[in-house]
């Protein structure tokens, strides 16, 4: 079967494979043939009670509604989530310290009874291998802040308020570092592993810089490998960071004590240069050219993994079959993008009201009897409903992509997989448009005058159907909220189109006066995701006596069923 991919002779030389499309179609089979693979019975593997996982697993649900993350990440942030409470909470008040092989074992099972892995699948291998991974971040976190003794306290004794602050700040880093390696551990991918390799090769020979830019020529290879993943694989910061963890240190992923103890020396210079990576002047120009392959790879892996096998051999057999599957493909895509987009609605509403919604009735009704305002009851009622109405509205009016984005990502794709289709044209970065004082002056007067417009109109809009000023201030924090919940979740399904869309006097209209209040909405968004206090309660006070409750329950499971064994 694998023949046909591998071997089989070019009789029709009209089109013919491009060897980057062949390790598309390779390795997806390979992918496709090993998940069919029976385990091996002989290799003890992590199991855990699927009765009292449920719990877990339920534990996790109520946990992500109040704390807003893309989908993707949940695992990812659930692996820092598990590491820090076992080594902030959990260690310090154990007499014999920390045992990496049972933090990696407890981590791992946590895992796989919150659902984030399968059970009884997962090799109990696996458990020295992220042992490894945790003790090499204690390490060199113990030898960046000269702490040498035995037992990992992170915070350590007697510390200012500054070294504090960077103590914490470290340990975030680094545990952040070490989840994202692990996450990498459990779930390797050869498939995306090589598409992102046929797509940097694609890219790397055709992207050009301007004369202007010319002094970023040495960081584009990198900045490039960032923004695939960035783009394509959809890695947050955090992953990321170990990619440049990694470029700068290419020993690092199986150091040895001297590398850990060399890269401890200087490992404020390697944070602050990581952080300096990550916003590169190249992010913006590579992410508009970046992102439009994404589409491209996205839609071709789509269409190999139907049946790698008939794919290509339809080259062959019925050339127009490959455009007419991924006509299919978009559509699928586009209807996909739509659920997609209604699911992180109903997400947003939810976690919304839980989390901003209840604190500000719970705010409003107190300070209007503080002030003397009277409690409108309908009033109050639309500063609850409100951000539900928007966000329905929001998706209500969301278009799918159209017939051209179908034609253009077909032409995508046809670049990607025949070789007298690939352009050789080079693709020369936009820079971004450098403006001088004067004019950053008066565009930036310009928008602090818009920001008050629009507020100001909204308020006297208020005014006029009497809201009290309590009932404003509710008001317009919910609408900036919201309305960077809009721009967020709308991305998602933005994330198809690759033929820009034109633009019209009233989009220009609705962009100049809403975004001053998007920009409000991200700020607030940022500054009460700080201070959040459901999982600040879920965190750290209800997680770790709930985990201890549950191994009790497994423990218990186990010895009963032994019991029975017996009789």
């Amino acid at each position: 079967m694998s023949a046909s991919i591998l071997h089989k002779p070019q009789e029709t030389p009209l089109l013919t494979v491009s060897p980057g499309a062949k390790k598309i179609f390779k390795a997806m089979y390979r992918e496709q043939s090993g998940a069919s693979a029976v385990l091996d019975d002989s290799v003890s593997r992590l199991a855990v009670s699927d009765l009292i996982s449920k719990m877990s697993f339920y534990y996790e649900k109520i946990r992500n509604a109040v704390h807003y993350r893309e989908e993707h990440l949940l695992r990812k942030d659930a692996i820092a989530r598990i590491i820090k409470r076992q080594l902030l909470i959990e260690s310090p008040i154990k007499l014999n310290g920390t045992d990496v092989n049972e933090t990696a074992r407890h981590l791992l099972v946590e895992l796989i009874r919150a659902g984030y892995l399968p059970n009884n699948t997962l090799p109990e291998t696996k458990i020295g291998e992220v042992a490894g991974i945790i003790e090499k971040y204690l390490l060199l976190r113990r030898l960046a802040t000269s702490e040498a003794a035995s037992s990992v306290n992170f915070f350590g004794a007697a510390a200012s308020g500054a070294e504090f602050s960077g103590r914490i700040d470290l340990t975030n880093w680094l545990v952040g570092l070490a989840a994202a390696e692990i996450e990498e551990l459990i779930s390797p991918d050869e498939v995306s592993t090589t598409l992102v390799s046929v797509m940097y090769a694609l890219l790397e020979k055709r992207l050009e810089l301007p004369p202007s830019m010319s002094a970023y020529e040495r960081e584009l290879p990198i900045q490039l490998y960032l923004s695939i993943h960035r783009h394509l694989m959809k890695y947050d910061d955090e992953m990321l960071s170990l990619i440049l963890m990694r470029y700068f240190h290419g020993e690092w992923k199986s150091a040895d004590l001297e590398t850990i103890k060399r890269i401890s020396k200087n490992i404020t210079a390697l944070h602050k240069l990581i952080r300096e990576e990550l916003a590169h002047p190249l992010l913006s120009p590579l992410s508009r050219v970046v992102g439009g392959y994404t589409v491209y790879f996205n839609i071709l892996k789509e269409v190999v993994s139907e049946d790698p096998v008939t794919v290509y051999d339809e080259f062959f057999d019925d050339p127009k079959a490959f455009p007419r599957r991924i006509k299919q493909a978009c559509a699928r895509r586009y209807a996909s993008a739509k659920t997609k987009l209604w699911r992180s609605a109903w997400r947003s509403i939810i976690y919304i009201l839980l989390t901003k919604s209840i604190f500000a009735v719970l705010l409003e009704i107190p300070a209007a009897n503080l002030f003397g305002e009277i409690i409108n009851p309908a009033i109050l009622a639309i500063n609850i409903s409100m951000p539900a109405v928007l966000l329905f509205f929001a998706v209500a009016v969301t278009r799918l992509p159209g017939e051209d984005n179908t034609k253009r990502i077909i032409a995508g794709i046809e670049e990607i997989v025949f070789n007298e289709k690939q352009k050789t044209e080079p693709i020369v970065l936009r820079k971004a448009i450098g403006r001088n004082k004067v004019m950053n002056f008066i565009f930036g007067l310009i928008y602090t005058i818009t920001f008050f417009i629009s507020f100001g109109a909204i308020v006297w809009l208020l005014e006029a159907v009497n809201f009290s000023w309590v009932s404003t201030v509710i008001f317009l924090f919910f609408l900036a909220f919201v309305s960077f919940f809009i721009i967020r979740i709308r991305r998602g399904a933005k994330e198809w189109i690759v033929v820009e869309s034109r633009d019209t006097i009233f989009r220009f209209i609705l962009d100049f006066f809403s975004t001053p209040i998007v920009a409000t909405g991200k700020w607030l968004s940022t500054k009460f995701s700080r201070i959040n206090v459901f999982v600040f309660v879920l965190d750290f006070i209800i997680e770790a006596p709930f985990k201890i409750f549950v191994e009790i329950a497994e423990e218990w499971t186990k010895y009963v069923r032994e019991r029975k064994e017996q009789i």
